[in-house]
């Protein structure tokens, strides 16, 4: 706790008078990628399981946690005391099977509890309230999809479903013929949300697996680039083939 309070006494200083010009400058506004960014380097650490990079990480997330915190605290609107005091108190509200008397088995049903408490709590309505929009495209519409299927609106077997995303690939060539540029994009768009509900049907997350692809790809290609006998730009398509086999085959299956 004593380093907590450090924290907060640092970021009062760096936001003082005699404190850092850079740091008085900042705004909930201006730090909004910073804190994606810092997010995003955690999430890296974590997937790489480098557990030292995750503690340095994790303290570029507190310190977004504190700024945010402090710039409020300086506009009467709330400090990190009642940034504690409110996760606190969600916490317990909504664990009544471990904070009270409510008895819950499994941990999916700790889940439907945990949401029923949730919309007892928010003053908004409709079965898409709470959808995030800021996130990643990508997530936004695996939280939409999860929700709508919640009050009942589902494909009645995967090979509906399946038979969907078929349909909106036919549309999007059929747009690719007229070379409707607008045309093709809300295409993509539909097989995208297509593609994020075969996901979810067979309890995939989308985003994951997306970034599991691009670290493959990323980790194939460096291995073409070690392996290229000279410029990658002069190989043909051919041998751009051929070199892509050789690379997957160089790496481990632990590796791609």
């Amino acid at each position: 706790m004593n380093n907590l309070q450090k924290l907060k006494d640092i970021l009062i200083k760096l936001r003082s008078n005699t404190g850092c010009p850079w740091d008085k400058e900042q705004t909930h506004d201006s730090l909004k990628r910073n804190l994606l960014e810092e997010a995003y380097e955690l999430l890296e650490a974590i997937e790489n399981k480098d557990f030292e990079n995750i503690k340095e990480e994790l303290g570029d997330v507190l310190l977004q946690v504190f700024f945010h915190s402090q710039i409020a605290s300086e506009n009467q609107k709330f400090d990190i005391d009642d940034v504690a005091c409110g996760i606190c108190d969600k916490l317990i509200r909504r664990h009544p099977h471990v904070f009270s008397d409510e008895h819950i088995d499994t941990a999916e049903d700790v889940v439907k509890r945990w949401e029923e408490i949730k919309k007892t709590e928010k003053t908004s309505s409709g079965a898409l309230s709470g959808v995030i929009l800021a996130q990643s495209a990508l997530m936004a519409a695996q939280q939409i999809s999860k929700k709508a299927v919640k009050v009942g609106f589902e494909w009645d077997c995967y090979q509906t479903l399946k038979e969907c995303f078929l349909s909106e690939l036919d549309e999007f060539e059929k747009e690719v013929q007229k070379n409707d540029k607008n045309g093709m994009e809300d295409e993509l768009g539909d097989m995208f949300f297509a593609l994020v509900n075969i996901a979810r049907w067979h309890n995939i997350d989308a985003e994951q697996a997306l970034r599991h692809a691009n670290l493959k790809f990323m980790k194939r290609f460096q291995m073409m680039e070690k392996l290229a006998q000279k410029p990658l730009n002069e190989y043909n398509f051919k041998e751009y083939d051929i070199l892509w086999k050789e690379a997957k085959k160089a790496l481990s299956k632990g590796d791609f």
